[in-house]
């Protein structure tokens, strides 16, 4: 609502609320004399009737004149097909749809004046989000894949059915081999994610499994490892989602409120989802000594974390990048982007866990160009993770930063050199990540900035 129309209504508010009471005032004084003549109630009764009249014409024009007022309010409209709702069943979900249509979730721009979509071919967006209308927090609005890659989607399961460029994608997706089986299915096993190019279905377990249906929050009624109560659209969903992008998945196995190094995930909305806002950590290649060096230990504590879990799940990168990892407004690193993550269980027996490389069909090449190569399962290895960190992410973060200390920087540059060369045995890579962690820590700065472990650090070795 504009300047304008806030005058507009506080206009009408402050007529309705003069009239209101200079009518009021001539009822009590009407019904006064009514009671003290009561042989003339008859009169009396018209008498009101007849002063009431010209207080109906005036909330009537109030009415008229605050409809105009309505009729002027912005309309956030975000529209079907910018959030991928007229693509559904073939979609994520729609937890979130509400909070978008009561305009609970607005673009950054949504605040202000300017109402405008933002470009659809973005695949983030930044965005406000509230759940009571008063408060608002910062949030991300993001695609599982860009707009092209989604049409490119669309069009293939298109000519899977030899159909035109465009179709129903739904009705081609039902009418699959695999989605029958699905619907048929009570519980999610091995054969259904079979050539799923997704890392995190490369070597399920069927604990694994088990969680994912379990954990499903685009369902009413989740926490059972059955799939009894799904319908056949909800069975649609999660199928799509896990052929396109896991990441929404891993943020509900996971949550960062149990401990996980993982954002929050508030719902979805067509083919859109809701998570925290974060900065990136490409914003602080050039931050102070102490945001840096607490910046690259949380990144190699994270990384330790990816196989010492209290769950026993072995969580595997299978590339690494700078917008893969983010900081909230206290400072404690999250990993934002959970799609390029693969997971091993390393709780069941190994027969228990099915390497999938069958064939493939239009779920397999949604996301790609169903010749993705895979390392097999039982020749992945924690050095793996610490290998693409120390060479593809902390050498932004630690490189020709101690200029004040040379013998500093000559530890910390032999040490990123152990652990990034994948030639060395996997001894060496993990004693070398675990050394310059070592080190990052022993130059920790207890400081307020870091809210996430002050004042805790003052007082605890272990922060």
């Amino acid at each position: 609502m504009n300047h304008s129309q806030k005058l507009h209504l506080t206009f009408w508010r402050t007529v309705a609320a003069h009239t209101v009471k200079r009518y009021e005032a001539a009822l009590m004084k009407y019904e006064k004399m009514c009671m003290q003549s009561l042989v003339n109630l008859w009169s009396c009764a018209i008498l009101i009737l007849i002063s009431l009249e010209p207080f109906s014409l005036r909330l009537k024009t109030r009415a008229k004149a605050s409809a105009n007022v309505t009729k002027l309010k912005p309309v956030y409209n975000f529209g079907r097909n910018f959030l991928g709702l007229d693509k559904c069943n073939a979609c994520i979900g729609t937890s979130l749809c509400r909070k978008f249509f009561k305009e609970e979730i607005r673009f950054e721009n949504w605040l202000s004046a300017g109402l405008k979509l933002p470009p659809s071919h973005k695949t983030t967006y930044f965005a406000n989000y509230t759940a009571d209308t008063e408060n608002w927090k910062p949030v991300i609005i993001s695609r599982l894949q860009s707009k092209f890659q989604d049409e490119l989607s669309d069009w293939k399961i298109c000519t899977s059915a030899s159909k035109k460029a465009t179709c129903s994608i739904e009705n081609v997706l039902r009418n699959t081999e695999r989605f029958q089986k699905w619907l048929a299915a009570d519980r999610l096993t091995a054969d259904l994610v079979q050539s799923l190019p997704s890392p995190l279905l490369r070597c399920p377990s069927q604990r694994l499994l088990d969680r994912i249906v379990r954990r499903y929050a685009e369902v009413r009624d989740s926490g059972s490892v059955l799939m009894r109560q799904f319908t056949d659209r909800d069975k649609l969903r999660l199928l799509y989602t896990l052929s396109v992008n896991t990441h929404p998945i891993v943020l509900q196995l996971f949550p960062g409120i149990e401990g996980w190094p993982f954002l929050r995930y508030f719902g979805s909305c067509g083919r859109v989802i809701v998570t925290p806002w974060t900065n990136s950590i490409r914003e602080f290649y050039n931050a102070s000594l102490e945001v840096i060096v607490d910046i690259a230990y949380q990144l190699l504590q994270i990384t330790h974390s990816m196989k010492n879990n209290d769950l026993n799940y072995f969580f595997y990168y299978t590339s690494v990048h700078d917008n893969m990892f983010g900081t909230f407004e206290d400072g404690r690193l999250y990993i934002t982007d959970t799609s390029t993550i693969g997971i091993i269980d390393q709780q069941e027996d190994k027969g228990f866990v099915h390497e999938i490389n069958w064939k493939k069909d239009v779920f397999s090449c949604l996301a790609s160009n169903c010749e993705m190569e895979l390392t097999p399962c039982e020749k992945i290895s924690e050095a793996q993770n610490f290998i693409k960190v120390c060479k593809d992410l902390l050498p932004n973060l630690l490189t020709d930063k101690f200029g004040s200390s040379p013998a500093l920087q000559k530890q910390i540059n032999t040490f990123l050199r152990l652990c990034s060369d994948k030639l060395l045995s996997a001894n060496v890579t993990l004693q070398a990540a675990d050394q310059l962690m070592e080190l990052l820590k022993s130059h920790q700065s207890c400081d307020p900035h870091f809210e996430y472990r002050y004042p805790e650090c003052k007082y605890s070795k272990g922060y």
